[in-house]
Protein backbone atom coordinates (compact mmCIF):
# COMPACT_ATOMS: atom_id res chain seq x y z
CA UNK A 1 0.00 0.00 0.00
CA UNK A 2 1.46 3.27 -1.06
CA UNK A 3 0.36 6.49 0.05
CA UNK A 4 0.49 9.35 -2.78
CA UNK A 5 0.00 12.46 -0.86
CA UNK A 6 0.11 12.16 2.92
CA UNK A 7 -1.89 15.54 3.28
CA UNK A 8 -4.89 15.37 0.60
CA UNK A 9 -6.46 12.36 2.27
CA UNK A 10 -8.45 10.94 5.61
CA UNK A 11 -7.16 7.41 6.03
CA UNK A 12 -8.92 4.35 7.54
CA UNK A 13 -7.56 2.58 10.74
CA UNK A 14 -6.59 -0.55 8.62
CA UNK A 15 -4.49 1.63 6.15
CA UNK A 16 -2.89 3.78 9.41
CA UNK A 17 -1.66 -0.14 10.38
CA UNK A 18 -0.53 -1.55 7.17
CA UNK A 19 1.26 1.88 6.29
CA UNK A 20 2.61 1.71 10.06
CA UNK A 21 3.26 -2.47 9.84
CA UNK A 22 5.00 -1.82 6.13
CA UNK A 23 7.07 0.54 7.77
CA UNK A 24 7.91 -1.04 10.87
CA UNK A 25 9.22 -3.88 8.69
CA UNK A 26 11.27 -1.58 6.38
CA UNK A 27 13.13 0.08 9.58
CA UNK A 28 14.18 -3.54 10.87
CA UNK A 29 16.03 -3.76 7.05
CA UNK A 30 17.66 -0.64 8.08
CA UNK A 31 20.92 0.17 9.97
CA UNK A 32 19.75 -0.50 13.64
CA UNK A 33 22.50 1.80 15.21
CA UNK A 34 21.22 5.18 14.39
CA UNK A 35 18.93 5.68 17.62
CA UNK A 36 18.44 9.80 18.07
CA UNK A 37 15.83 11.16 20.27
CA UNK A 38 13.97 11.77 17.36
CA UNK A 39 14.03 7.74 15.96
CA UNK A 40 12.79 6.47 19.59
CA UNK A 41 9.88 9.29 19.63
CA UNK A 42 8.96 7.59 16.28
CA UNK A 43 9.24 4.40 17.02
CA UNK A 44 7.47 4.60 20.40
CA UNK A 45 4.65 6.26 18.51
CA UNK A 46 4.80 3.31 16.22
CA UNK A 47 4.42 0.35 19.01
CA UNK A 48 1.87 2.40 20.83
CA UNK A 49 -0.18 2.87 17.66
CA UNK A 50 0.30 -0.55 16.21
CA UNK A 51 -0.79 -1.96 19.69
CA UNK A 52 -4.06 -0.23 19.92
CA UNK A 53 -5.09 -0.85 16.21
CA UNK A 54 -3.69 -4.27 16.95
CA UNK A 55 -6.76 -5.12 19.02
CA UNK A 56 -9.59 -3.42 16.56
CA UNK A 57 -11.50 -5.02 14.13
CA UNK A 58 -9.21 -3.15 11.00
CA UNK A 59 -6.62 -6.25 11.35
CA UNK A 60 -8.91 -8.63 10.25
CA UNK A 61 -10.06 -6.00 7.19
CA UNK A 62 -8.17 -6.70 4.14
CA UNK A 63 -8.47 -3.88 0.90
CA UNK A 64 -10.84 -5.83 -0.76
CA UNK A 65 -12.86 -6.15 2.46
CA UNK A 66 -12.43 -2.25 2.59
CA UNK A 67 -13.49 -1.76 -1.20
CA UNK A 68 -16.59 -3.71 -0.76
CA UNK A 69 -18.00 -1.65 2.21
CA UNK A 70 -17.14 1.66 0.64
CA UNK A 71 -19.12 0.80 -2.36
CA UNK A 72 -22.18 -0.63 -0.50
CA UNK A 73 -22.01 2.98 1.27
CA UNK A 74 -22.53 4.49 -2.02
CA UNK A 75 -26.56 4.49 -2.19
CA UNK A 76 -26.37 6.16 1.24
CA UNK A 77 -26.60 9.93 1.22
CA UNK A 78 -24.74 10.88 4.15
CA UNK A 79 -24.10 14.53 3.32
CA UNK A 80 -27.25 16.09 4.30
CA UNK A 81 -25.39 17.81 6.90
CA UNK A 82 -26.20 21.92 7.05
CA UNK A 83 -23.48 23.01 9.62
CA UNK A 84 -20.64 22.10 7.18
CA UNK A 85 -19.57 23.90 4.02
CA UNK A 86 -17.57 20.71 2.71
CA UNK A 87 -19.55 17.29 2.98
CA UNK A 88 -18.76 15.32 6.11
CA UNK A 89 -19.83 11.84 4.17
CA UNK A 90 -15.72 10.43 3.82
CA UNK A 91 -15.53 11.06 7.58
CA UNK A 92 -19.03 9.25 8.47
CA UNK A 93 -18.08 6.52 6.26
CA UNK A 94 -14.85 6.24 7.77
CA UNK A 95 -16.29 6.49 11.25
CA UNK A 96 -18.41 3.34 10.30
CA UNK A 97 -15.90 1.54 8.78
CA UNK A 98 -13.10 1.93 11.46
CA UNK A 99 -15.70 1.52 14.49
CA UNK A 100 -17.91 -0.85 13.19
CA UNK A 101 -21.54 0.14 14.70
CA UNK A 102 -23.76 -2.59 16.23
CA UNK A 103 -26.37 -0.53 17.58
CA UNK A 104 -29.08 2.63 16.35
CA UNK A 105 -26.89 4.37 18.98
CA UNK A 106 -24.07 3.68 18.06
CA UNK A 107 -24.98 4.77 14.77
CA UNK A 108 -26.18 8.37 16.16
CA UNK A 109 -23.25 8.46 17.46
CA UNK A 110 -21.11 8.66 14.67
CA UNK A 111 -23.63 10.14 12.01
CA UNK A 112 -24.16 14.11 12.35
CA UNK A 113 -27.85 14.64 12.55
CA UNK A 114 -28.62 11.07 12.01
CA UNK A 115 -32.18 11.43 13.20
CA UNK A 116 -33.22 13.98 10.96
CA UNK A 117 -31.28 12.60 8.08
CA UNK A 118 -31.60 8.60 8.31
CA UNK A 119 -34.95 7.01 8.92
CA UNK A 120 -35.05 4.10 11.11
CA UNK A 121 -35.02 1.82 8.11
CA UNK A 122 -32.08 3.30 6.96
CA UNK A 123 -30.34 2.98 10.30
CA UNK A 124 -31.21 -0.93 10.51
CA UNK A 125 -29.76 -1.51 6.75
CA UNK A 126 -26.40 0.99 7.23
CA UNK A 127 -26.02 -1.82 10.51
CA UNK A 128 -26.66 -4.90 8.33
CA UNK A 129 -24.47 -3.85 5.84
CA UNK A 130 -21.76 -3.43 8.65
CA UNK A 131 -22.29 -6.90 9.56
CA UNK A 132 -22.49 -8.32 6.57
CA UNK A 133 -19.40 -7.03 5.15
CA UNK A 134 -16.42 -6.07 7.76
CA UNK A 135 -15.38 -8.63 9.54
CA UNK A 136 -15.94 -9.16 13.71
CA UNK A 137 -14.49 -7.83 16.27
CA UNK A 138 -11.87 -10.68 17.43
CA UNK A 139 -12.46 -9.97 21.37
CA UNK A 140 -15.83 -9.99 21.51
CA UNK A 141 -16.31 -13.12 18.89
CA UNK A 142 -13.36 -14.75 21.51
CA UNK A 143 -15.93 -13.49 24.82
CA UNK A 144 -18.38 -14.86 22.94
CA UNK A 145 -17.04 -18.61 22.29
CA UNK A 146 -15.55 -18.49 25.80
CA UNK A 147 -18.95 -17.45 26.86
CA UNK A 148 -20.94 -20.60 24.53
CA UNK A 149 -17.90 -23.04 25.84
CA UNK A 150 -18.94 -21.73 29.42
CA UNK A 151 -21.93 -22.56 28.85
CA UNK A 152 -21.92 -25.64 27.01
CA UNK A 153 -19.11 -27.17 30.41
CA UNK A 154 -21.97 -26.33 32.71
Amino acid sequence: MEVKDSNAAMLSNYEVYQLLSDLKEKRKEVVKNKHSTGQQNLNTIMYETLKYLSKTPCVRQRPETVKDFLTAMLPHKLTNCCFFSVPVERAEKLQLLNHRPQTAVEIQLMVEESEERLTEEQIDELIQKVTDILPGDPQKEGNASADTEMEADQ
